[in-house]
């Protein structure tokens, strides 16, 4: 009898099988068949919904923690769909022996976080399951936002397009990696974890074809979805790819492939070449988008191919992460 794995809460191969053989067999739709990260429902106002939980494991960690990431990864994944977001839901679940002054400093940082992106939150609920029933506390959202005229998805995408990053890759996933198991480095590395929408709304302009947030996964396998999606293969460079040095020595001393790693606070964007430098310079003005950078060109070729070319010059294939890299990172 086949069972569930931590594997396919990754974002990786077996979760995308799992959406396709179960969730969209029962399931499927023309809203939820659209696979984006936010589903646009019709209304008087064309809307975007998505939802989300949040499960991350320690509670707290540098650069953030579960009640930021909660409202971070609803505005993002709506910010990147095109929608302005508005509207989030709340729902705890909390295990009986959780301390209150922790729960205080989760919901603290909730406002905190709403404030910044400039979200409410409309509703909300709570329950509370016997100790050993949970760990410490999960968060489940509901984020509401409105499509204004950025259209922007898989279905945009051709080949000659760049592929643009915000800033550098891995540093969710080393955050909390670091937390979890206490390990130290030099320079200690935060989690990028950030409201996305104040920044897409510098840099985005007719020309902005696709935007994603490599969260679980990572650069990889959001690449590997994108390119399956629009019927195209991509072309990464290893020399572009933008690490911190502490990211960059804690892969190689973990052994760890960094365009797998958790991103929080990075957008993956897919632009027209004559829009591309401009997109680029408009990325580099905003706080969140100083690194921001090049990593690689859409081609055409085998659907849903994505390479890599290596510094020695030589190209490996990137196919979608493969089992689980860590567990409840988000």
């Amino acid at each position: 009898m086949e069972r569930i794995m931590l594997a396919h809460g990754s974002g990786g191969r077996l979760s995308h099988e799992l959406i396709l053989n179960l969730f969209q067999k029962y399931l499927g739709n023309p809203y939820l068949n659209q696979m984006n990260d936010a589903a646009l429902v019709p209304g008087r106002e064309q809307i975007a919904v998505t939802t989300d939980s949040f499960v991350v494991s320690p509670l707290f960690f540098r650069g953030g923690d579960i009640g930021k990431l909660a409202v971070c990864g609803t505005v993002n994944d709506l910010a990147v769909s095109g929608a302005i977001p508005k509207f989030i839901t709340l729902a705890l679940i909390l295990e009986e022996g959780l301390p209150m002054e922790e729960l205080e400093k989760i919901i603290k940082s909730i406002a905190e976080t709403a404030a910044e992106a400039g979200i409410v939150i409309v509703s909300g609920d709570t329950k509370v399951v016997e100790r050993g029933s949970a760990d410490k506390v999960f968060i489940n959202t509901t984020g509401i936002g409105y499509i204004t005229n950025r259209l922007v998805g898989p279905g945009q995408i051709r080949p000659g397009d760049e592929i643009l990053i915000t800033g550098t890759i891995g540093d969710h996933g080393i955050a909390i990696l670091s937390e979890r198991e206490g390990l130290e480095f030099q320079t200690p590395v935060l989690s990028d974890c950030a409201p996305l929408n104040k920044l897409i709304d510098t840099f985005y302009l007719p020309g902005v074809k696709c935007m994603r947030d490599p969260t679980r996964g990572g650069v990889a396998t959001t690449l590997n979805e994108l390119a399956q999606q629009a019927g195209v293969s991509m072309l990464l460079k290893e020399e572009l790819l933008p690490l911190s040095p502490s990211v960059e020595s804690a892969c190689e001393m973990l052994g760890l492939d960094p365009l797998y790693l958790a991103n929080e606070g990075k957008v993956l964007v897919i632009v027209g070449p004559e829009v591309a430098d401009e997109v680029l310079m408009k990325m580099q003005t905003h706080p969140l988008g100083q690194d921001a950078t090049r990593i690689g060109q859409v081609q055409e070729g085998k659907s849903g191919l994505v390479l890599l070319e290596t510094l020695l010059g030589g190209k490996r294939i990137v196919g979608m992460l493969e089992g689980e890299h860590l567990p409840r990172i988000c």
